[in-house]
Formats: C-alpha cells, sequence, structure tokens
C-alpha cells in the first residue's frame, strides 16, 4: 500500500507553524491594525479575545517570579547573590537616571507644547509616595495576600528572603533528612519552571489570535486621530527613546561592555520587544522576556531570574523619558518655563516613583499626576495626555523591557553568567526556544 500524503489540516498547522512565532505575530499586529482603523468601533467586538490573552499573560506572573527567582537563588550563595542583587539595581537606578536626563535634553531642545490649547479633561490625582513608603511597600504584612493581590515588589522580596534562607539551612545543616526536603524542592521548583515555559509556548501561540484582536480592539475604539493631534509630544519622546535605546542599551552596553553586535542582542530581545508593544505591560511581557533571556541571549537563570522579575516592576527607563518630556510639554501648555531646579525636581521624582510604579497599561498616567502636583502644574493636562497614553505607554514599555534585558546580559556578562558563543549572539536560532519545544505529528 502506497503511503497517503498527510491530511490537508495538518500540512497547512505544519507550514503555518514553521513560520517562526515573532513573524506570526509581526502579520497579526499589521492586520489587527488595519482592520482596526477600517472598521473603527466595530472592531470592538474582538476586544474580548485580545483580553483573553493578557490575562493569561497575567496568570503566569506570580508563578514566574516564584519559580525563577527560586531557580535562580538555588544556584547563587548568599554572597554571590549580594553581587548580582547589587549590580542589576545599581545598573537599573544608572540607567533611569541617564533616560530622565535624556528626556529632558531634548524637551528643552524641540520645546513640544508651545502654542498648543490646554482642554478639559478628567484627572486622576495621587501624591507623591515617600522614600520611607515606598521602603515599607517592599515589605509584604502577607506574602500570600502580596501574591494573591499581585504585589510583585512585595513577592520578590520575600521569595528572595525565603529562598536564601533555605540556600543557608542547606549550607549549615548536618541533617541529611533536611539536605535532601531542600534538594527535593529545589527539583520541584526546577520541575515546575520547565512546566511553566510549556504553558508560556502555548499562550504565545494564542497570541497570534490575541495580538490581532488587542490591536484591531485598541486601534477601532482609541482612533489615530489623537496621534496626530498631540503628534510633537509622541514625536519627542520617541526621539528620546531611541537615543536611549542606541546609545545606552546599544552602544554603551552591547557594544561597549558586552562587545557583541547590536543587531544580535535586538534579533535575541525581538520577541519581548514585540509583546511589551502590543501589551503596554512590563509584567504581562514578563514570561516571554525570560524565555528570551534563557532561549536567544542565553543568560543563567542565576541571573534572569532575579534581574527581570525586578526589571519588570522597579525599571522604567521609558516612562522616565516620558515623564520628563511631558512635564516640559505641559509647562510649555501653560506659558510656564521650567527653571534648573524644577527640572532637577522632574529627574529625582521621576526616579523614585518609577520604584513604586507597577508596570500595567495605564501606570503613565499615574506617574504624570505625581510629577505635576510635584511641579503645581494644572492636573487637567493628564486628560488631555490621555489620548495618546495608547501609543506613548507602547514605546515607553518596548524601551522599558528591551532595558531589563540589556541590564541582565551586561550583569550577566560581568559574573560570567552569559554564553556568549550561542543562541543570538552565534547569528543563529537558538535551540530549544518555543518554536521547537513542541512538534506535531
Amino acid at each position: 500500500m502506497s503511503q497517503t500524503r498527510a491530511p490537508l489540516h495538518r500540512r497547512l498547522w505544519s507550514t503555518y507553524r514553521s513560520v517562526p512565532l515573532i513573524y506570526r505575530i509581526a502579520v497579526a499586529f499589521v492586520l489587527g491594525t488595519a482592520l482596526g482603523a477600517v472598521a473603527g468601533e466595530r472592531a470592538g467586538v474582538l476586544s474580548p479575545l485580545g483580553d483573553l490573552f493578557l490575562r493569561l499573560l497575567e496568570m503566569l506572573i506570580i508563578p514566574i517570579i516564584v519559580f525563577t527567582l527560586l531557580g535562580g537563588i538555588r544556584k547563587l550563595t548568599p554572597s554571590r547573590l549580594g553581587k548580582v542583587g547589587g549590580l542589576t539595581v545599581g545598573l537599573y537606578i544608572a540607567t533611569t537616571t541617564v533616560a530622565a536626563v535624556i528626556g529632558l535634553a531634548v524637551a528643552n531642545l524641540f520645546n513640544p507644547g508651545t502654542g498648543v490649547e490646554l482642554t478639559g479633561g478628567e484627572a486622576r490625582e495621587a501624591e507623591p509616595p515617600t522614600v520611607t513608603e515606598v521602603l515599607l511597600g517592599i515589605v509584604p504584612e502577607n506574602p500570600l495576600g502580596a501574591m494573591v493581590e499581585g504585589d510583585i515588589l512585595a513577592t520578590i522580596f520575600f521569595v528572595i528572603v525565603f529562598g536564601l534562607a533555605l540556600t543557608s539551612v542547606r549550607e549549615a545543616t548536618s541533617d541529611e533528612s533536611v539536605e535532601g526536603a531542600i534538594g527535593g524542592f529545589f527539583a520541584f521548583i526546577e520541575a515546575g519552571t520547565q512546566a511553566l515555559f510549556k504553558i508560556i509556548w502555548g499562550v504565545l501561540e494564542y497570541g497570534v489570535v490575541g495580538v490581532f484582536a488587542l490591536m484591531a480592539a485598541s486601534i477601532g475604539t482609541e482612533g489615530l486621530g489623537a496621534i496626530v493631534q498631540l503628534g510633537a509630544l509622541v514625536g519627542v519622546i520617541a526621539v528620546g527613546i531611541v537615543i536611549h535605546m542606541t546609545v545606552t542599551y546599544l552602544g554603551v552596553m552591547t557594544i561597549g561592555i558586552l562587545g557583541q553586535s547590536p543587531l544580535d542582542f535586538l534579533n535575541g530581545a525581538k520577541d519581548a520587544m514585540l509583546m511589551a508593544f502590543t501589551t503596554r505591560s512590563s509584567t504581562a511581557t514578563l514570561p516571554v522576556s525570560i524565555t528570551d533571556a534563557e532561549e536567544n541571549l542565553r543568560i543563567d537563570e542565576s541571573v534572569y531570574g532575579f534581574g527581570l522579575p525586578l526589571g519588570a516592576t522597579i525599571n522604567m527607563d521609558g516612562a522616565a523619558i516620558r515623564q520628563a518630556v511631558t512635564a516640559v510639554f505641559a509647562a510649555n501648555m501653560v506659558g510656564i518655563s521650567l527653571g534648573l531646579g524644577e527640572q532637577v525636581l522632574v529627574l529625582f521624582t521621576v526616579i523614585l516613583i518609577s520604584i513604586g510604579t507597577a508596570g500595567v497599561p495605564g501606570a503613565g498616567l499615574i506617574m504624570l499626576t505625581v510629577i505635576l502636583n510635584a511641579l503645581g502644574l494644572p492636573l487637567e493636562i493628564v486628560g488631555f495626555v490621555a489620548g495618546v497614553d495608547p501609543i506613548l505607554g507602547r514605546i515607553a514599555t518596548t524601551n522599558n523591557v528591551t532595558g531589563d534585558l540589556a541590564v541582565s546580559s551586561v550583569v550577566a556578562k560581568w559574573t560570567g553568567a552569559i554564553d556568549l558563543a550561542d543562541g543570538a549572539w552565534a547569528d543563529a536560532p537558538a535551540d530549544g526556544g518555543p518554536e521547537e519545544t513542541v512538534t506535531t505529528d
């Protein structure tokens, strides 16, 4: 009997799967945008499909943080974790400071907002957090409650403390049963991490549908008119972000420190960058960032397991540029020129509130109210800027996620926890990525 060909649906599925996931998502992004522009508000019927994708990503955030952090700590001694943690936090603060300075520089150069008329709009008030509030907010009153509520910083703090306690007990104990139990617990964490990567693969496969629906509903509801109206603000922020990504991430960090090609880094980080642009959420992008770090950039779990969950919460370089430019834009709208003192205030306020602001869609507007309060500017500007919040959030989040991966790569280089001869660095597809983890018959 002659061998029969595979059924048509299987051949079509195999052909579809042979296209790298990043390209399928990119096509879905373009088609969804086009549909939203053509269909208008009618495209909103697709919103549930996009919301489902976001929910699936959000479902993974806390498990990913817990498992990857514990998996990373398993490979670290307390002293080595202190080195990795110190380098990571230091670089995040440094890049955020540089980003805010770049934002103020391009804002002063182009002066967006001059000649723009302020119109009414609904604003949400927020008080700037004190240093004490920020520090106390890191320590959870109830660790399980922090996980249930999605409090990322508090969850990270508890998991790190718990993981360090486990490693300390493992090193100090002479009881074989205790040592075996801790080893078994970490083996469970490793198995759970692998299971989560399987789930991530499935979620990303659905992401083709999710991204199409998100873009169609978003463009159909928001429209493109607001972007044209406030094009100067969007343009200046985009210029600042391009400068920061090109000079800081690709120039200083990738070429200067890693000694690698910027194109290789972008190739390794492109999945997370596209997902960040689509979802406008650093935390929702976290599962994809972790996959890129392990499969493409070849960063060891001991570094990315700590740096990426932390970066999704406190590393807000894109937001720093966005808020610095918007502060100057707001002052220009009401005819006020910000002096050196006010601009230094903007700089420090941006750095402070970036630590306590969640990496979720809409957080940028809350940050803006804090800065406007600090400068004594009218909060109605928040309502005015809200029209372009979707596009500003997308480009800022893309910057944030790129920065997370750049910082993790540099820390991994400094601590000997990255393979620069494999993955994206070798100009070849990484083995074991989402495309190859599951095969179909």
